[in-house]
């Protein structure tokens, strides 16, 4: 099979949007502890961050971090997590089932934050709290000294404001797993609430709506209405939740659930867009796809089933070669929405359906899922392109008819160099793509990466953590046209160098 994907630096959607690539840390499983925190671990700083992870997250890039939650964030005392390590209360978190020491909180977390130069977004507890306690915690967090709040943050060993930017206004509300789940008129009248305190506080804050917790929820859609229609001058986006895995052995619909997505954020962006008509309004609400990942939740027996204990093994899925491809597939979707996707979460950072896993006192190694994230975040600058794509296409069960070749390129002005990221959808069929690139002159093929393995079952493991790894693509350059060998199941990161024509 043969296909053609045109690159024109004429057509671009917007600049890439670099929290696009955020992460994700919840307390939930060992995500926390034994995950980024372990003060016993032989690589552990002074604070008791293990170094072993910190060096893989800086090699993976994330640019943005979810916190405390996620559904953990429902039933969470800020003030527990603050102040004298030794004075912080033992709490049962009721959404995990965990025993939750609070050794790690705020102050802990923002300043690891700041030593890896990650930007924080923090999320408030809109399910057994409410606004006072909104209030209070973005005192604490953001406030100049000289009131009780911002003072005690002073005595806790930090006198200057953290200064968190983006701050989500609860999480999953909809959903009936939530500790003080909402119907959508309650949502939207504390929503509106907090947003009004918030922006009073300080108007620069990006304050995020919950959406509904997904796309298959009864209330998507009239959620993100009744929602927008009451908090539209007081948010500035509205959250999207993903999850994928191969339902019922479909892996050709597996292959292809970046058409998902794309439906996705097309609808929020539809439903913004028809209340910001209704309003008269110019504003635009941007999507943060604050949750999103690979998860085989199938395997999952749900939250009751978890025994109470601290940082228990939780949902620690192993991901193959075949599923590094489809969360190749998802960063694609997001860069082709750079527009209107404000920010972006991949669930969760590590362990918990994690790119990085750890063991206790012991190694740290990458998944598959790693490597396209951190391609893609290194090499995604300048502006998206508009890519013009004639492929073969697939029919799947979920999707219908779709494009075998999901691709997007960037390019950036400045450095003069173009990135085209490119999936193989096909579960069987092999494909010479053929990649014209126009406006440009004297192009330079600097690097062909592919992820593919002839068994795309393949996984990493702490005893053979390398077992999947980018290697290098077969690929040619002609006449500004870039041929490259693009078997079934097979994701690209291609960089090259020119000179844009006038």
């Amino acid at each position: 099979m043969t296909s053609v994907v045109h690159v024109n630096p004429a057509f671009a959607v917007g600049e890439v949007n670099r929290r696009i690539f955020g992460t994700f840390v919840e307390h939930m499983g060992r995500t926390v502890y034994t995950g980024i925190f372990e003060p016993d671990h032989p690589t552990a700083d002074e604070a008791g961050f293990r170094q072993d992870v910190a060096d893989l997250v800086k090699e993976m890039g994330p640019t943005i971090v979810r916190y405390p939650g996620g559904n953990f964030v429902s039933n969470y005392r800020w003030e527990d997590g603050v102040g004298p390590v030794d004075e912080r209360p033992t709490r049962l978190d009721f959404a995990w089932r965990s025993i939750e020491p609070n050794t790690v909180g705020t102050d802990e977390f923002l300043a690891w934050c700041e030593r890896m130069g990650i930007e924080p977004m923090l999320a408030v507890n809109l399910g057994t709290r409410g606004l006072e306690e909104a209030m209070e915690y973005l005192q604490y967090v953001n406030a100049e000294t000289g009131t009780e709040l911002p003072d005690r943050r002073a005595a806790n060993g930090r006198p200057e404001p953290w200064n968190v930017r983006m701050w989500c206004l609860g999480n999953e509300m909809d959903g009936p797993w939530q500790m003080g789940h909402m119907t959508e008129q309650e949502y939207a009248r504390i929503a509106t609430e907090v947003g009004n305190a918030f922006k009073r506080f300080d108007p620069s804050l990006e304050l995020v709506a919950c959406g509904s917790s997904n796309r298959t929820m009864p209330t998507f859609g009239r959620w993100e209405r009744v929602t927008l229609e009451a908090a539209f001058d007081k948010v500035d986006h509205i959250s999207a939740h993903a999850y994928y895995e191969p339902l019922d052995g479909d892996l050709v619909s597996y292959l292809a659930c970046a058409e998902d997505m794309d439906r996705f954020i097309d609808s929020v962006v539809a439903t913004a867009d028809h209340v910001a008509a209704l309003k008269g309004s110019e504003k635009r609400i941007g999507v943060s796809f604050d949750e999103w990942n690979v998860w085989y939740q199938a395997k999952f027996d749900g939250e009751t089933s978890i025994p109470i204990q601290h940082a228990p093994r939780l949902i620690e899925d192993v991901y193959t070669t075949l599923d590094a491809v489809v969360v190749g597939s998802l960063l694609i979707t997001l860069l082709r929405h750079t527009d209107r996707v404000a920010a972006a979460c991949q669930a969760q950072l590590v362990n918990v359906i994690g790119p990085i896993m750890t063991e206790p006192g012991g190694s740290a190694w990458r998944q598959t899922i790693f490597h396209p994230f951190a391609l893609t975040a290194r090499h995604a600058h300048g502006d998206v392109l508009q890519l013009a794509v004639e492929s073969p296409t697939i029919t799947t069960p979920q999707f219908g008819d779709v494009d075998q070749i999901w691709a997007t390129a960037t390019h950036d002005a400045d450095s003069n160099e173009i990135a085209v990221f490119l999936v193989n959808r096909s579960l069987e069929a092999d494909d010479e793509v053929h990649i014209k690139l126009a406006g440009f002159e004297d192009l330079d093929l600097v690097e062909h990466l592919v992820i593919h393995t002839d068994d795309h079952d393949a996984a990493n493991t702490a005893a053979a953590p390398d077992v999947v790894t980018p290697q290098a693509g077969e690929s040619s350059l002609a006449s500004g046209t870039l041929t490259i060998a693009a078997p079934a199941i097979s994701w690209h990161c291609i960089r090259l160098s020119g000179r844009k024509t006038s």
